[in-house]
């Protein structure tokens, strides 16, 4: 879904009008960047003699719900066991409270400790019972036992990215006027640990903290991954505008020429000057840095269990990672149409302060 508009000259009442009228992309109280950007793009089309564009609201791509990417698995040869007969393993109130009604109806995280649980104390529950002589109860446990082992991966992405939290983050906004000052490295510590778990059960070793779990996903779930989509967005409508600006510019013809020298090529430079690298850039910057610590361990985690990712999952991943891509650029494309501008003026160097 899209939503346009088409901003008229600047005057003082501009931002109050397009708050009321809703065509603010982010919100108005405190959007310092949106006025950048708006005040950018104005001035820009005043120097150049030329209509401001419309600016075209990107919209980011929604996860699936987690019902639609949730992993099932078939009956386990230990669903309908008595777990009175493991007196004496430790297994037994593991198998007691996954084959309850609580447990049958636990979140998947809770699930996924419980399978963790199995898988650490059966090895031994196994042996004791072959010491027993009771081969076939042995034999079954030991059959539920390689079955969890495989299923493992699709466990934990139903508790990770296939859950609510995932998803929240996301989904979750932040204020635009404080994205992304106000972040913090909370959910880049919660989203690292959770790889570093992930690769350890992966690896063999079946140890969790519960609460210590949970914890971390109730971190992610506060994370501002929908937050830095939404500022990209902000940001990229804005530029693609200018860059549709300039083109237009362009194709009038040049600024400079052998004896020809528009006034706008001597003011272009201060324009851009102030309200590109002095307005712009700075948010542009603060946006890269945030994506470079939050997408990487997110990225992990979807490498760590891409074997088990499913089709819906993998179709939001690839739009979301061209969305990223192509968002991110934004700057970078804007510096490339200003120095085509003013390159038959003598050009001006523009730093780039976005990689």
């Amino acid at each position: 879904m899209f939503r346009h508009h088409k901003p008229n000259r600047p005057t003082r009442n501009r931002l109050l009008f397009l708050c009321l009228s809703g065509a603010l992309l982010v919100g108005c109280q405190g959007d310092q960047h949106q006025a950048a950007l708006e005040e950018y793009l104005a001035r820009l089309a005043r120097t150049l003699d030329t209509a401001m564009p419309e600016v075209t609201r990107f919209a980011a791509p929604v996860p699936p719900r987690t019902g639609e990417i949730r992993l099932d698995f078939p009956p386990s040869t230990i669903d309908s066991l008595d777990f009175l007969a493991l007196t004496g393993c430790a297994l037994q109130v593991t198998i007691g409270k996954r084959n309850s009604s609580l447990g049958r109806m636990a979140a998947d995280s809770q699930r996924l400790l419980l399978e963790l649980e199995y898988l650490r104390l059966a090895p031994e529950c196994i042996a004791h019972q072959r010491r027993l002589g009771r081969e076939e109860l042995a034999s079954s446990l030991e059959t539920a036992w390689r079955d969890k082992r495989e299923q493992l991966p699709a466990r934990i992405f139903n508790a990770t990215l296939g859950g609510s939290e995932y998803r929240r983050f996301w989904r979750r906004s932040v204020s635009p006027g404080d994205y992304p000052a106000a972040t913090g490295s909370q959910v880049i510590t919660a989203l690292e640990a959770i790889n570093d778990l992930t690769q350890q059960w992966l690896a063999g070793d079946y140890r969790a903290d519960n609460l210590a779990f949970e914890i971390l996903l109730g971190e992610v779930a506060t994370g501002d991954g929908g937050a830095l989509l939404e500022g990209l967005a902000l940001q990229g409508a804005w530029l693609s505008a200018a860059d549709g600006l300039l083109e237009e510019r362009v194709a009038r013809g040049p600024l400079c020429a052998p004896g020809i020298r528009h006034e706008a090529a001597d003011i272009l430079p201060t324009v851009v000057r102030r309200f590109f690298v002095g307005g712009v850039q700075p948010y542009a910057a603060a946006l890269g840095r945030r994506r470079h610590e939050l997408i990487p361990p997110m990225v992990e985690l979807e490498t760590l269990l891409e074997p088990v990712l499913p089709p819906a999952f993998r179709a939001w991943q690839q739009e979301r990672n061209a969305a990223l891509e192509q968002l991110a650029a934004a700057p970078r494309r804007q510096v490339d149409q200003l120095k085509t501008i003013l390159a038959p003026c003598g050009g001006f160097p523009i730093p780039n302060q976005t990689k």
